[in-house]
């Protein structure tokens, strides 16, 4: 089954593509090929806030994205927040790709912490510790710890958390949303088995990226 019910287009972008649409209506009636970028802003406004049912991956034990893109970082790394080791996994989003961020296991939120910062290019390394984010300390059952970390990039300029502490999620609930262009971190325990690799397309709560022990 799909992991919740919402329209296809991410509410988000409603107010953008209302916008637009009313600009380009109104510039085509009085000058139809002037009329022609904002229609294509238009578009580009409609592809990147969709945001289409997913389903659910794996078992009760599986990571699953938590968001859509490609795989740019998988390592041991120290978790700056739960301040220990852990393995990191990384998701770099394009502006092509879908930005509804998505929970990567049945948990429960335990802290929630905003850091301004730069805009840099998401894909850098750097822009781990140095860009604005939000992450998010989740916990599963049987007291599994995990960071999921939202990262804005050069373009991203606003992120957008709907998350609390004591909040519960079920394996592929929606969150958050980035605009326009971002990455998502994930510090998972050293004992859990990545499935994902470098350079891999992932697909919000439809790829596994690892199972816990």
């Amino acid at each position: 089954m799909p992991s919740y019910p919402h329209p296809i287009i991410a509410k988000e972008g409603w107010p953008f593509i209302g916008i637009f649409l009313i600009l380009a209506a109104i510039v085509t009636w009085w000058c139809p090929y002037g009329s022609i970028p904002l229609w294509l802003i238009l578009v580009f406004c409609v592809q990147f806030f969709r945001d289409p049912a997913r389903e659910v991956a794996g078992g009760p034990k599986s990571i699953v994205a938590p968001a859509d893109g490609r795989i740019i970082v998988v390592e041991e790394s120290d978790d700056p927040y739960l301040k220990r080791r852990a393995i990191k996994v990384s998701v770099f989003m394009n502006v092509f790709n879908v930005h509804s961020n998505r929970a990567p296991i049945d948990c429960t939120v335990v802290e929630k912490w905003y850091m301004p910062g730069s805009f840099l290019n998401a894909a850098l390394a750097k822009a781990s510790t140095d860009n604005e984010r939000c992450a998010l300390h989740l916990k599963t059952a049987d007291d599994q710890q995990i960071t999921c970390v939202q990262i804005a990039g050069l373009i991203a300029r606003r992120i957008l958390n709907y998350a609390e502490p004591g909040n519960k999620f079920n394996k592929g609930d929606r969150y958050g949303f980035i605009r326009f262009g971002s990455r998502v971190d994930l510090y998972l325990p050293l004992d859990a088995q990545v499935k994902a690799s470098i350079g891999e397309k992932v697909y919000a709560s439809s790829s596994v990226l690892a199972e816990l022990a």
